[in-house]
């Protein structure tokens, strides 16, 4: 019963440590300014790690490295933590779980920003945030939009990606389990 309300905080605290940082590096990545609330968001909570990274691991190629090694520190962190409270495994084994969470953080990362922008194109297009929203994941749909035609001016693109994005995500869960 502790490990399993322990281990909730820690991957909870983690999730949501890797989704700003994810977030980061995304918003740098693609190059999309952040309404200034988001920015001040995300900026106050990962520059704690963000910045000392920056020393060892600078931004190549217009990407913010440091902020992708901090995701990957944090899965490591995070898994380290869960294995301890379980028992031992090899370090081999920690190393291929923290990569398969970063994974899962990805595509559910990806889901939601697709899953918000549709909300968004419902019920109010014109708010605030729709255009931040919609340019973070026009990378992702824009391969599927050269595809897959409008069927009566209905973009199904969002759904496509969706059901993609939950293809990818089984798999890396089947792989957590075999190896959990």
């Amino acid at each position: 019963m502790l490990y399993s309300i322990l281990s909730l905080i820690v991957n909870t605290v983690a999730g949501v440590l890797a989704g700003i940082l994810l977030l980061r590096f995304w918003m740098q990545a693609v190059r999309v300014r952040p309404p200034n609330t988001v920015a001040q968001f995300t900026f106050q909570l990962t520059d704690w790690l963000v910045r000392p990274l920056r020393r060892i691991v600078p931004g190549v190629g217009g990407y913010d490295w440091a902020s992708l090694v901090g995701v990957v520190l944090v899965a490591i962190l995070s898994v380290t933590i869960d294995v301890w409270m379980t028992g031992s495994i090899s370090l081999q084994a920690i190393l291929l779980l923290s990569m398969l969470h970063l994974m899962q953080w990805i595509f559910y990362g990806l889901m939601g920003l697709i899953l918000i922008g549709v909300v968004f194109s419902w019920i109010n297009p014109y708010a605030p945030m729709a255009p931040f929203i919609q340019a973070l994941s026009d990378p992702m749909l824009r391969p599927l939009r050269r595809i897959i035609p409008l069927i009566g001016s209905i973009d199904l693109t969002p759904l496509v990606a969706l059901v993609l994005l939950q293809i990818a995500l089984r798999l890396v869960d089947m792989l957590i389990l075999q190896l959990a």
